[in-house]
């Protein structure tokens, strides 16, 4: 059960991307149809993965097994307790559009989900991730401990691996 409830760490950033991009079409599917079950879909999605990784979520199993193996390039691994967080920060903001969606009408739900677009394309498209760069802020000003995450702590190291690489 344990290993069930487990997030990967690390993370290849290249099946982070693609999640992203899945992200990305179903929130602008659901806001071009305005469709409260593929909203429902959207949040689901998000939960499993902040819970298990991708083990229950159909996008992070393909991700993970189907296109990030295939897309060219050596796969770039990144710390997983941001990219869990950020999966936390999309479980947030599409229950609240859920909530909304069935209590006070739609209009809420499409500035959530611009919110969802926004940081989903970031990460999609440019590889810049807005839930790890909140992640670090709170690691720096002590809301997370270092221990959480040894790797996003140590900048000195990660710089230093990255320069090996190139």
């Amino acid at each position: 059960m344990r290993r069930l409830f487990s997030f990967p760490n690390p993370v290849n950033d290249a099946a982070a991307r693609t999640v992203a991009t899945g992200v990305v079409l179903l929130a602008a599917l659901t806001l071009g149809f305005e469709s409260k079950v593929l909203l429902v879909v959207l949040c689901c999605g998000f939960w499993a993965r902040v819970l298990t990784g991708p083990t229950l979520s159909p996008l992070g199993q393909f991700a993970t097994r189907v296109a990030a193996p295939r897309l060219p390039g050596i796969a770039k691994m990144v710390p997983g307790p941001p990219k869990r967080f950020a999966q936390g920060i999309g479980a947030a903001l599409s229950t609240a559009a859920v909530v909304c969606a069935f209590s006070v009408g739609w209009t809420p739900v499409v500035v959530l989900l611009a919110m969802l677009l926004v940081a989903a394309s970031l990460e999609a498209f440019l590889g810049v991730c807005l839930g790890c760069t909140i992640f670090g802020w709170l690691m720096r000003a002590g809301v997370i401990p270092a221990h959480v995450c040894e790797e996003c702590n140590n900048l000195a190291a990660r710089y230093a691996a990255a320069a090996a690489r190139t």
